[in-house]
Parts: C-alpha cells; sequence; structure tokens
C-alpha cells in the first residue's frame, strides 16, 4: 500500500502512472503543480516520495516547481533525500543474493535510480539549503540515513554544512554523532 491522494496529478505521479498524468496535464496544465489539499504535496513531491524517476523527469521536462513546499515546509529535494531501501527491497535482496549475486544488483540499481532522481531534481535548480519545519536540509536527512553516496551530489551543488536543524545540529554533527566517518569525511573536507 502506500499513499492515496485526493488530486488525481498527484495520485497518478505517486504511482508512477505516466499515461494518465500525461492525460490529466493535456487536459488541466494547472495539474501540473497543483497542490493537495491535506498535505500540500504536488505531483513532483509525490514522485519524489515514491521514488519515479521516470515520473520526476517528465513532470520537470514539463516545467514542474521544484521549489514549492508541501504543509510540512518540505521540497522535493527533502524527499528525494528521504529515501531508502525498502522491506520488501532488502527482503528480495536477502532472498536473491544467493542466485547469482542478484540480491546485489537489486540494491545498486535502487541507489542508482535514488542518485539519478537526486541529479535531475539539482540539475531543475531544486534549492539545496531548504528547511523544513524541523530545519532541516537535504543534507542533514542524508547524513541522517548514511547515505555517503548521494552527499557528494549535494556538496557539489554548494549545500550550506552549517545549518543548524531545531535541535541545534548541522550535518556534520549528525554524521559525527552515528559515527557515519566517511559522511564526517567529506563534511570536513568541504568545510
Amino acid at each position: 500500500m502506500g499513499l492515496v491522494y485526493s488530486e488525481p496529478a498527484c495520485q497518478s505521479a505517486y504511482d508512477g502512472d505516466l499515461r494518465r498524468l500525461f492525460l490529466l496535464l493535456r487536459d488541466d496544465p494547472r495539474n501540473l503543480n497543483v497542490q493537495e489539499e491535506a498535505n500540500g504535496d504536488t505531483p513532483l513531491i509525490a514522485a519524489c516520495r515514491h521514488g519515479n524517476v521516470h515520473v520526476v523527469r517528465y513532470l520537470l521536462d514539463n516545467g514542474a516547481d521544484a521549489h514549492l513546499t508541501n504543509k510540512k515546509q518540505r521540497t522535493c529535494l527533502h524527499y528525494a533525500s528521504r529515501r531508502t531501501v525498502s522491506m520488501v527491497d532488502y527482503l528480495m535482496i536477502i532472498v536473491l543474493m544467493p542466485i547469482l549475486l542478484l540480491g546485489y544488483f537489486l540494491l545498486l540499481q535502487r541507489q542508482r535510480q535514488n542518485a539519478a532522481q537526486m541529479e535531475a531534481l539539482l540539475s531543475a535548480g531544486a534549492d539545496v539549503n531548504a528547511v523544513d519545519y524541523k530545519g532541516n536540509t537535504a543534507l542533514h536527512y542524508l547524513c541522517q540515513r548514511k547515505n555517503h553516496r548521494l552527499v557528494p551530489l549535494l556538496l557539489h551543488r554548494n549545500a550550506d554544512v552549517h545549518v543548524h536543524n531545531n535541535d541545534g545540529e548541522t550535518p556534520l554533527d549528525i554524521a559525527s554523532r552515528l559515527k557515519f566517518k566517511k559522511i564526517v569525511h567529506m563534511l570536513t573536507k568541504k568545510q
């Protein structure tokens, strides 16, 4: 199961239904940046929540606004940085690992998809230093999730490593507290 949206464009983006999304945007171009009444998600945010890279690219190619925030003041970049491998993915990896390392390749594919999604958003000009209601930037979330593969993407786009969240922590503080040495090294090198 997943999220259920009342806005058809948001639901189509979340579900990865490009055909339906195309029809909705053709009928009413305002659906491109429509915001869900309950939580303020846009189709782009919904696609990022579910990791639908092709939908993200389609929306960005059609001019979706990567700067819009939902009611938690989160942008699409926040959700892209919060993506992790799901429990279903982990189970598939465990089951498929003995069979020609298929599980490992599945994990690599998920990581490449997350990187492609992040790169598409950054290329569209998403604000790397946008803060949500907790004061977290996308870099804070990557540090919390030990995502050392995506941290360089944000650092390359001049993400501010000195932003304090509502708990008074910078991304470096989070990485240090959680003992993520690779990320600590990257962040101290940036400072």
